[in-house]
């Protein structure tokens, strides 16, 4: 399965948005991945995620770290078609943090799985939350890396599909600039 073909999944179950989109990251975007509207099709997210285990042959880790809420699924599916266990971060007080009774080892190896990155972020916040927990971080991956190679980490990054989506400072937005309201379809509070 190619890029296209991932994107065609997205576009099949209206989940590649075009429009004017309010970000997590604060920042506005005319087109939105709602991965979630893949999920719901595991049998066809299966072979997607399938492509990414390809990718990550030779990635040693011992467990999947995902932030709540949008990489709960991908992680679960990742780390189950790896034969790995699970967990995800949530925010609690605004910090991303481990809850529920979820423990990371001191030095266990963890692969970060987010689904779509835009600029880090919260893929970052989750990272830090591995590591004060005790995890050794070793790589970063998504399905979709929609900052074009822009977004660093510290470890190797590792997604399925590349795509450069043009991103807006608010203050800088030509939508909002015509007078289109920006629409928030995340799952983060923006503040």
């Amino acid at each position: 399965m190619n890029a296209e073909q991932v994107l065609e999944l997205y576009r099949k179950h209206n989940a590649l948005l075009e429009g004017h989109f309010l970000l997590s990251s604060g920042l506005h975007s005319d087109k939105f991945l709602q991965s979630e509207l893949i999920m719901q099709h595991p049998y066809e997210v299966e072979a997607v995620i399938a492509e990414l285990v390809k990718k990550l042959d030779g990635v040693e880790f011992d467990v999947v770290v995902s932030p709540a809420i949008g990489g709960i699924r991908f992680g679960y599916e990742l780390a189950r078609q790896m034969k790995k266990r699970t967990l995800f971060t949530e925010r609690v007080d605004g910090t991303m943090t481990l809850r529920r009774g979820f423990s990371i080892a001191k030095g266990e190896k963890v692969l970060l799985a987010e689904d779509v990155i835009t600029t880090g972020k919260s893929t970052k916040e989750c990272i830090d939350a591995c590591i004060n927990a005790g995890g050794d971080v070793v790589a970063v991956t998504c399905l979709i890396d929609r900052s074009g190679g822009k977004a660093e980490f510290d470890q190797p990054f590792i997604p399925l599909v590349q795509l450069d989506v043009q991103t807006f400072d608010p203050s800088v937005c030509p939508m909002c600039k015509e007078g289109t309201p920006a629409y928030k379809p995340g799952s983060r509070n923006i503040k």
